[in-house]
């Protein structure tokens, strides 16, 4: 990978879209392919901003979210790399329906929306593979509603921790160690509420005898209590 012809149509077979096109095909189109570097906390692009082309994350990972009026966050989706970003407003031609942020220093692919549109003409199959991933995001997004709908902060929280003990956890003399993915400021933005609450709730679940809590670093003491007290909530 010597130019950055190469390297980008690397990036471009990665993509779960772009996967089945054949190695000219790849270079045709990384030959059309612009690369976009950010910094952690810079913005890819901002909610009701008009859409010119599809992202597709080379490097670091990216966060959607959509902003209230008060200024709360709501993460809708973090994406990384191999994913594409805001599919939709590239065929419906509007505006991004929620922002996207730079987590840490990343790498973007961009291919603009006519040399897009045209390689869905010319190869239907990725036309297709747009529609499932689009499917998977509204099937995400019906998930966070459910979530704030019908389950409590600390059934949230809960179910986070859990999920991270079995898919990441580290035994120790002492429990099951984690570490949580973000700051408390970030958890609450993903759980749909605000730091305080998150704090309050770890420090309750401390009390129960169930964790132990040092900022991000998380011992779960009793991972089974904690799963039951999710299955009961259920």
């Amino acid at each position: 990978m010597t130019s950055s012809r190469i390297d980008l149509a690397v990036v471009l077979q990665q993509a779960a879209l772009l996967s089945s096109l054949s190695p000219p095909e790849l270079q045709l189109l990384a030959a059309r392919t612009v690369r976009k570097n950010l910094s952690a906390g810079q913005l890819l692009f901002s909610e009701g901003e008009p859409c010119h082309g599809l992202h597709i994350i080379a490097q670091g990972k990216i966060r959607i979210f959509k902003t209230s009026a008060n200024g709360r966050e709501q993460v809708l989706a973090v994406n990384v790399p191999g994913e594409s970003v805001a599919e939709l407003p590239v065929f419906d031609g509007g505006t991004y329906p929620a922002s996207a942020v730079a987590i840490e220093d990343a790498e973007i692919a961009f291919i603009s929306q006519r040399d897009f549109h045209t390689y869905c003409l010319e190869h239907p199959e990725v036309a297709l593979k747009v529609l499932a991933v689009v499917g998977a995001r509204l099937r995400r997004l019906v998930g966070i509603i459910e979530e704030l709908s019908f389950t409590t902060i600390r059934q949230r929280l809960i179910a986070v921790l859990v999920k991270l003990a079995e898919s990441e956890g580290r035994n120790t003399a002492r429990g099951i160690e984690i570490q949580l993915p973000a700051s408390h400021q970030e958890l609450a933005n993903q759980l749909g509420t605000v730091r305080e609450l998150i704090s309050r709730n770890l420090m309750r679940l401390q009390a129960e005898g169930l964790v132990d809590v040092d900022a991000r670093q998380i011992v779960i003491k009793d991972l089974k209590s904690l799963s039951a007290l999710l299955e009961a909530a259920r």
